[in-house]
């Protein structure tokens, strides 16, 4: 007992009640000394890998391949095992079936003649690499992992060793036996799906996981089975869930991108969006424009719309644009504390004239065809328009796979985290020029810094879950699409969003959108700590990871900031961004030596990924090594464990002085 001598009967008595129900699971002497024993050993294990990830927008085959190869993570660790004892091909092709199981099994089966020699020498292949990346977890958290049809099996192989000669023949026995009865291809698939697994021990999704690429849909459907992850909301996710909790403007605004991007498939095929009532109206109501800006942002080479169907998107798309602006300045005029008046820019148009009046200056318009556009009222809905809003309404708000992914967004998802010394949020941390935190007004109140983000966060909670009879739901409501674009709001945090001047004037001067302080502050390192003060991040190496403004490595901008404090790992994910990026997206990888950022080139695809063993090149950056490992004790997850084990420790104690008794088993 000498080891609890510091557990006083006092303490016991002060936590009796918990100590009781604690008891239920421990009910006696030996289950709480095997607990302590194997918590304290899982505090001695090499901390899991955390892997960051920003603005997917929608990119899913890259996503998915980032995931599969884990960053370039699996080939390192198969150049480690077989280094020269495979040529290089060979480890190309191990990689590729773990990546792709299903898809190279099919292409292996097809083309090789000797299968079961394949077959043996690949599972033994495949159980060195799955004993590697299994090796800093324990054999409970391994065994959880696996799957149930292969679960003891698996545990057999990863265990025992083939060298040892008493159990040489029981593994190859083993391996010929899977061969035999036909198993062999679902025990490769179960094997490489565990490998992908336990590589990655927790994902991190820094934000805009939606809009502008092909598959959000594909990604959210990843996320929501995947098995350790977490999301800081971005601006774009913020957009899709205001649509999912009804509100008209981020609908128009999502519906608005979709046009832009061609990106039709994700609403109807992904979200079942029944897209015909503003198809109709367009047609209709644009048959006489031309609507030359409003193309979408397609590869007309691809072939994947004919002409007509470009045409029609491009009519939609002024349509949904010019609702969308009659449904914000409802907003606008209704909340006259979001500071928006200057987004009020319809009844800037001389119509007669065709050029736009703004504060004493006039500007050319690129064109001047606005048939539901009324010179005395302009921010009036035509009641065709209504209508057209009234249904889109219904469709988004009763989509049952909408309604899935945001209540994995909302389950899984926040405004920031803070997770082993790092301090996650997408965006910005509104600041004033001095780089004191600025105070946000919200229904009267004043907010800043950790507080802005959690009153955000209720606000968005609220106006996706909140009673029609909490009288904050319609300000929620109305809230949520301004953090979309709101110049205040910290998914945001710039001037304006210049969608009308993009669309309709020549001048570019008036595209610009200026970014809050936060933006050039956060390069200084003492900025930095005060934001990392505020949220109470602690440790030696502690930091800020954002996402949302993309690094344009291609002009020398580098993603690590005030002396290694803040990273910024938006890389361009979006192929719409990667001609101002030059890259393709940033990984931040966290495992027990440190920090690496790997920079990754376009992914060509997954068909090539497949048949010609292509990997997503990456380049591996280190960031912050550390002189000693660091183990699970040194995480998050082991303050909590040791908080476990002190308190078992107490019930052990409790049972030894007969304060509580023991329970038979």
């Amino acid at each position: 007992m000498k080891i609890y001598h510091q557990i006083t009967p006092e303490m016991i008595q002060q936590d009796l009640r918990y100590l009781e129900l604690l008891s239920h699971n421990f009910p006696t002497i030996a289950a709480a000394s095997r607990e302590i024993i194997n918590l304290e050993a899982i505090l001695n294990l090499p901390k899991g890998t955390e892997h960051f990830l920003a603005d997917l927008h929608g990119e899913y085959e890259a996503f998915q391949h980032v995931l599969r190869n884990a960053s370039g993570a699996v080939k390192r660790k198969v150049n480690e095992i077989f280094g020269n004892t495979l040529r290089e091909a060979e480890k190309k092709e191990l990689c590729t079936l773990i990546y792709y199981p299903e898809q190279k099994l099919q292409l292996v089966k097809e083309k090789e003649p000797e299968l079961e020699d394949w077959y043996v020498i690949t599972l033994n292949q495949l159980v060195k690499v799955c004993q590697n990346v299994s090796s800093k977890y324990t054999r409970s958290k391994v065994r959880k992992a696996l799957p149930e049809e292969f679960s003891y099996i698996i545990q057999e192989l990863l265990h025992e060793s083939s060298i040892d000669p008493n159990k040489q023949a029981y593994i190859n026995v083993i391996i010929s036996t899977i061969i035999d009865t036909q198993c062999a291809d679902d025990f490769i698939v179960a094997m490489c799906n565990l490998i992908q697994r336990l590589t990655i021990d927790t994902l991190h999704i820094l934000g805009d996981i939606f809009d502008r690429g092909p598959g959000p849909h594909i990604i959210m459907d990843t996320l929501c089975n995947y098995h350790n992850f977490d999301i800081q909301w971005g601006n774009h996710d913020i957009l899709w869930m205001g649509a999912a909790a009804g509100n008209d403007c981020s609908i128009a605004n999502l519906l608005r991108l979709a046009m832009r991007y061609g990106n039709l498939p994700v609403l109807e095929d992904g979200y079942g969006i029944n897209l015909l009532p503003l198809a109709t109206f367009a047609m209709e109501v644009y048959k006489d424009d031309p609507c030359d800006f409003f193309g979408p942002k397609v590869d007309k080479t691809a072939g994947t719309y004919n002409d007509k169907t470009i045409r029609l998107i491009a009519q939609m798309h002024k349509a949904i644009s010019i609702i969308q602006f009659k449904l914000e300045a409802a907003i606008i005029r209704r909340r006259p504390e979001f500071d928006m008046d200057d987004r009020l820019l319809l009844h800037h148009i001389d119509f007669d004239r065709k050029v736009f009046v703004y504060e004493g200056k006039e500007y050319a318009m690129r064109e001047c065809y606005f048939p539901t556009l009324d010179p005395a009222d302009p921010y009036r809905l035509t009641e065709e328009e209504q209508e057209v809003v009234s249904k889109l309404h219904k469709s988004f708000t009763s989509s049952e796979k909408l309604r899935t992914h945001m209540k994995c967004l909302f389950r899984y998802g926040c405004m920031y985290n803070v997770c082993n010394s790092n301090l996650l949020f997408h965006a910005s941390m509104p600041l004033n020029a001095d780089g004191t935190f600025k105070e946000i007004d919200i229904l009267g109140k004043k907010y800043k810094g950790k507080g802005l983000l959690n009153r955000v966060g209720q606000l968005v909670r609220t106006a996706y879950f909140g009673d029609k009879e909490n009288p904050e739901k319609a300000f929620a409501l109305d809230y949520i699409w301004y953090l979309w674009c709101g110049k205040d709001s910290p998914a945001f945090d710039k001037s304006k969003m210049a969608t009308f001047e993009r669309y309709f004037l020549t001048d570019k001067d008036t595209y610009k959108e200026v970014k809050g302080h936060y933006y050039t502050l956060r390069d200084r390192e003492e900025i930095c700590d005060m934001i990392l003060d505020e949220f109470g991040v602690e440790g030696q190496h502690r930091h800020i990871i954002n996402g949302h403004v993309p690094v344009k490595a291609v002009k020398g901008e580098k993603p690590i900031k005030a002396n290694g404090k803040l990273m910024v790992i938006d890389g361009g994910f979006s192929k719409a961004y990667q001609p101002e990026t030059g890259i393709a997206g940033y990984t931040l990888v966290y495992h027990s030596r440190g920090f690496q950022l790997v920079q990754h080139e376009p992914f060509t695809s997954t068909q090539k990924a497949i048949a010609e063993g292509l990997d997503i090149k990456s380049t591996t950056q280190i960031v912050e090594m550390s002189a000693k490992r660091m183990m699970v004790k040194d995480t998050d997850k082991g303050k909590e464990l040791i908080i476990q084990i002190e308190d078992l420790k107490k019930l052990l104690v409790a049972y030894n002085l007969g304060v509580i008794k023991e329970k038979s088993l």
